[in-house]
């Protein structure tokens, strides 16, 4: 592929909500280089960028594909709303953030499927990198277009976007694929080609060798093309010991929904809960070993400067020595207030001692998924829990001090009754009972709910899914019981719901309708500010096709659109646990009650891997240390001087905040933290600067518990752990004062300056005053700019220098509210112009 320029994105990113997801930088990331020779993948997340940075599976393939000379590997996010108003007015294409190349220009595009509801987001992304939507219209001068993830089980509603999908674990056959594909780039392979060599590659999918047919609407049929290929098996990683795993993994700026270190101790989760389909799609269960989690941790925090640790696993409690591996990661992490969470815990597995090793730094959200509010639903969907089990750690849990427990529930499920809805309530009263009456602050039960949606892969795959108005009745009748004190409810809604349940046993046939809907502006589907379920049934009238019907059961012998695309887990075990599950009988793990027939394992290469107890090491894990000041000794305040200047301007104030913060955990400076339920580090910073204002004069104050060897490395220590745009200029000791007032120097650069710029200046400086109104939260303001702007001229370059001042706690002004309301700028022309905050002259009194 022609490796094309990158893109300028100068006069757009002003313009956009948090312009710092679309600038890349982040630590441990490619710098954008490539050679004419390597394959080049771009991996793309289709959802916004505060989503996808959170997905491990992403982040796996990307340290795999980087970590071979041969090939490089860049991201991409699907643009918000905004942006992408943006990129098409501009005529710009959808970029990767390493080399803000366009998307075309790479070999291979990989897009996970995370989730049914981010099907539009798939075409918005071939669209914008200005390809052809269907993999039949594509040839040998595009990319080839990958998929992978949760939904490659039953990818058929978007199979005809895809060149080819994966099915299962990536570790392995990502290297495969590459290696056929470089050979396929040196060698000039055509496509068809290289889909046939792909599709001899256990656990690819090539949707183009499989043609369904259809009666009277029915699916009657799905023929496989290639004899040698009648279906696709999964893929799956015999062991997570020394599988590939970030050792140094993407720190983010722009915050993501979770932002932590995670490290994956286990894939898999036979407990066997009869509606999970990643219960069955990632069977068996592999743990990976007491030593290998705590060097990830440790390389992994040292690597990062992350405030929390994330056990990440589909039942994290189930893990084999659970309560030995949390007390080694909080006798290493908790003086360096890094906090330890499980974000998939179980009932059963939270004992009193594990609650105690999370509470030591922070307590984390403590979260219980009961999913059914009777025993009995709870027996139908094999949970394994009763509600003594769950009212036991509630009480363990608010015993240790929590306040906020959250419950998550399903309404739907098969064989619900009335009495199961209003159990929910009653279950969850029932909670926050075990709380007692004992003094202080009152406890908190929150309550999600969602609607069940059939899987695929599940015993429960051939149930019906419950209508809209009905789901809409339950969740309406739970928020009519629960009491308005001490509790909350949040539900998911049911809208989105149904048409999840639409794709997640759809076919092929739901191509069209997603074209349909994402041409009449479907976006972003999985955000409730954007959903739309009305245009969908537009679409699906456009397009012939009645969506309730992809609600209905089916029958136990259908030909269902998955029937070619096997997870491992036999049909026939799937039947024969929906019988269990309508008789009310238990089907225990198989991990200590023996093997139970999915016919998933061979024993031999496919097995359980579940490891025993190390022996304890009388060795301690080596702690960090608590930074303390010692008795007498005050702490030592450092003021550290800074530039932010190119991409680092676009970053938010927090978004800084955060930065910093994780960079002086990196540097190991003796940093002290306040007191409290959530220690932070002791750091004050200068005044906001606005996104978009670069910056020549920034500070912050920071307090060390012993003074620095040399404030001279100390610069270059910061500089080598910080993004190249914001460079440390000195650091000096912190002035004992206090700020009452400042004057700021900026120098400002537009291409649309007034004609009259001079008489304008001229103007303004011969009033008195210049008073201008505001608006802030429906309140009008009056502020006299006039006091407030000391210096206002022009230089023989054209560029504006602006002096202000401002006082501390009273309003003030900024370069932008000056361009608009003294040189009549609009606020499109305002947020272009080019801002450098060149000093601050502190007006001080002693502290």
């Amino acid at each position: 592929m022609t490796y094309s320029q990158p893109v300028d994105l100068g006069s757009i990113l002003p313009l956009v909500r948090k312009p710092g997801q679309y600038v890349g930088g982040e630590l441990h990331a490619q710098d954008g280089s490539v050679t004419p020779d390597q394959l080049t993948v771009c991996l793309i997340f289709p959802d916004l960028y505060e989503i996808g940075m959170s997905h491990q599976g992403l982040q796996i393939l990307y340290h795999i594909l980087n970590s071979r000379p041969t090939t490089v590997a860049h991201r991409a996010y699907v643009p918000d709303v905004d942006m992408e108003e943006a990129l098409r007015s501009q005529g710009v294409p959808l970029f990767s953030l390493e080399a803000r190349v366009g998307l075309a220009s790479y070999d291979v595009l990989g897009i996970t499927l995370p989730y049914e509801l981010c099907f539009t987001n798939v075409l918005t992304v071939l669209d914008l990198a200005g390809l052809p939507l269907r993999a039949e219209s594509r040839g040998d001068e595009h990319p080839l277009v990958l998929g992978g993830g949760s939904c490659a089980f039953n990818p058929e509603p978007v199979a005809e976007f895809f060149d080819a999908i994966v099915l299962g674990d990536g570790e392995e056959i990502i290297a495969e694929i590459a290696d056929l594909l470089e050979l396929a780039k040196a060698e000039r392979w055509p496509k068809g080609q290289i889909l046939e060599r792909l599709a001899d590659l256990a656990g690819v999918y090539v949707p183009a060798f499989f043609q369904p047919s259809y009666q009277e609407g029915r699916l009657v049929s799905i023929e496989a093309l290639r004899p040698q290929t009648p279906f696709v098996r999964k893929r799956v990683l015999s062991h997570l010991d020394g599988a590939a795993a970030p050792r140094k993994p993407l720190v983010p700026v722009v915050e993501p929904v979770h932002d932590r270190l995670a490290i994956e101790i286990a894939r898999g989760c036979t407990r066997g809960c009869r509606f999970c389909q990643a219960g069955m799609t990632y069977r068996p269960v592999r743990e990976r070993t007491f030593e290998e989690i705590m060097q990830l941790a440790e390389e992994g925090i040292a690597h990062s400067g992350f405030e929390e640790l994330a056990l990440l696993s589909l039942s994290t409690g189930d893990y084999s020595c659970l309560d030995m591996l949390m007390g080694r990661l909080m006798d290493r992490f908790a003086d360096a207030y890094v906090s330890v969470s499980m974000p998939s815990m179980r009932v059963g597995t939270l004992t009193p001692e594990i609650m105690e090793q999370i509470r030591r730094v922070r307590k984390t959200g403590f979260t219980i998924a009961p999913e059914a509010g009777t025993d009995r639903l709870r027996q139908v969907i094999n949970k394994g829990i009763t509600e003594e089990d769950l009212l036991a750690t509630c009480r363990d849990a608010f015993s240790l001090g929590w306040k906020l427990i959250k419950l998550y529930f399903m309404v739907g499920l098969p064989t619900e009754s009335e009495a199961d809805v209003e159990g929910i309530v009653h279950l969850a009263r029932k909670a926050r009972a075990q709380a007692g009456q004992g003094k202080g602050r009152p406890v908190q039960v929150n309550l999600g709910v969602a609607t069940f949606v059939p899987k695929p892969h599940t015993p429960f795959q051939w149930e019906a899914q419950i209508g809209l108005e009905e789901s809409r009745a339950r969740i309406n009748r739970l928020k009519q019981m629960l009491p308005r004190q001490g509790f909350k409810i949040k539900w998911h809604d049911p809208e989105q719901s149904f048409l999840e349940g639409v794709f997640s046993r759809g076919d092929r046939r739901l191509a069209r309708l997603v074209e349909t809907a994402w041409r009449d502006g479907a976006r972003l589907d999985s955000w409730t500010e954007h959903f739309d379920l009305a245009r969908w049934q537009r679409a699906a009238t456009q397009c012939g096709l009645d969506l309730g019907q992809y609600l209905r059961r089916r029958d136990p012998d259908e030909v269902l659109p998955w029937d070619h695309l096997h997870s491992g887990v036999d049909r026939t075990y799937l039947a024969a646990e929906r019988g269990r599950a309508l008789d009310l009988h238990y089907t225990p793990d198989c991990r200590t009650h023996g093997c139970q027939g999915c016919g998933l394992c061979d024993f031999t290469t496919v097995q359980p891997v579940v490891h025993a107890r190390p022996a304890e090491d009388s060795r301690p894990a080596k702690p960090q240390v608590r930074v303390e000041t010692r008795p007498g000794q005050k702490a030592v305040a450092y003021r550290v001087h800074y530039s932010r200047l190119g991409d680092s301007r676009f970053y938010g104030h927090l978004e800084l905040l955060q930065l910093i913060f994780r960079t002086l955990q990196r540097c190991n400076l003796p940093l002290l933290f306040s007191s409290g339920f959530n220690p932070t580090p002791r750091v004050s910073f200068s005044q906001a600067l606005p996104v978009g204002v670069e910056s020549v004069a920034e500070s912050f104050d920071m307090e060390l518990a012993r003074p620095l060897a040399s404030m001279e490395e100390a610069v270059t220590l910061l500089n080598s752990r910080l993004p190249a745009s914001i460079r440390v200029t000195r650091v000096t000791l912190a002035p004992k004062t206090v700020v009452r007032s400042s004057v700021i120097s900026y120098v400002v650069r537009s291409g649309t300056w007034p004609e009259d710029v001079r008489q304008c200046i001229e103007t303004f400086l011969a009033r008195e005053s210049f008073v201008i109104e505001r608006t802030r939260k429906n309140r009008h303001q009056e502020l006299d700019l006039r006091p407030l702007v000391l210096r206002l001229e022009t230089d023989h370059q054209g560029q504006l220098h602006l002096d202000l001042l401002g006082h501390q706690g009273q309003p003030g002004t900024n370069p932008r509210e000056v361009l608009e309301k003294v040189f009549g700028f609009g606020k499109r022309e305002a947020l272009l112009a080019r801002v450098l905050k060149t000093e601050v002259r502190e007006m001080l009194t002693p502290s």
